[in-house]
């Protein structure tokens, strides 16, 4: 059963992947084709999925949503990955004072729900767009990274094998990428499954409360803020790009849920 769910979470992924890398061959229409009199129209021979409120077809406008749901939650995964791995590193390896200030930043950035910190980060940004809302949701999703890293190496670094290293002289970096960042890769690639539906939701979160990507970028966010007018009669704006989330954030939680039980990672915070 649990790989079942693996298998299940790992084919949703594939086939957005694929939808995202072919876009612009898949899409029927040009995301920036109006057809006002259409507007709002419900699904008809040609739209499967109806039109939006500009008569936009909304089926190309979900496509190429996909694309940038993917972009935004894989660049934000890895930029925080990397800067949680660093901090989370120098924190757990050096101690000490690196240590203290290492809790003490993380604990002001989890005094805040992550949520709120986001949407009070967007609500100061000049310029909306794609780099903007990653670096808005990399400055908060670092945290879960760096605890996970920190904790992992407090044990790794009382191994013998590190031990043995410190002793026979071998440098920081060799340390590092050769006894402890191998060690680290189960629990981190858990973590950033978990991240990728994180961030989709938090993306479409902006988008949705009109903090996130420009009108002109296709998202399922905005989609869903331009449904929510309509929601009585045009409930087609919501239901479809509602699904097309749901479906990828389903597979990124049973892709995550089978990584856990494969790789045994215990616990993850």
């Amino acid at each position: 059963m649990k790989r079942l769910g693996l298998k299940f979470g790992l084919c949703l992924i594939v086939t957005a992947a694929l939808v995202a890398l072919l876009a612009p061959w898949l899409a029927p229409y040009d995301p920036e084709m109006f057809d006002l009199p259409s507007r709002v129209g419900g699904p008809a021979p040609g739209h499967p999925f109806g039109f939006d409120e500009e008569g936009r077809d909304l089926l190309s406008l979900v496509i190429w949503g996909t694309r940038i749901s993917i972009l935004v939650s894989l660049a934000t995964v890895l930029i925080s990955g990397f800067i949680g791995t660093v901090m989370g590193l120098t924190a757990g390896y050096f101690g000490g004072k690196w240590d203290h200030l290492f809790i003490f930043v993380t604990d002001v950035v989890l005094a805040f729900p992550s949520i709120l910190l986001v949407i009070a980060l967007a609500a100061f940004q000049r310029e909306g767009g794609v780099g903007s809302i990653i670096l808005i949701l990399s400055a908060v999703g670092w945290v879960s990274y760096a605890r996970i890293v920190r904790g992992q190496v407090l044990s790794l670094k009382e191994r013998e094998y590190v031990l043995a290293a410190v002793g026979i002289g071998a440098s920081v970096p060799r340390i590092w990428f050769k006894h402890l960042v191998p060690n680290l890769f189960a629990p981190l690639l858990v973590n950033a499954t978990f991240g990728m539906a994180g961030v989709i939701l938090a993306e479409s979160t902006l988008s949705f409360l009109g903090l996130g990507l420009p009108a002109d970028v296709p998202s399922w966010g905005r989609l869903l803020d331009q449904g929510v007018q309509y929601l009585l009669v045009a409930p087609h704006l919501s239901i479809f790009p509602g699904i097309a989330i749901a479906l990828l954030i389903l597979g990124f939680n049973f892709l995550g849920d089978g990584l856990r039980d494969y790789f045994d990672v215990k616990e993850v915070k």
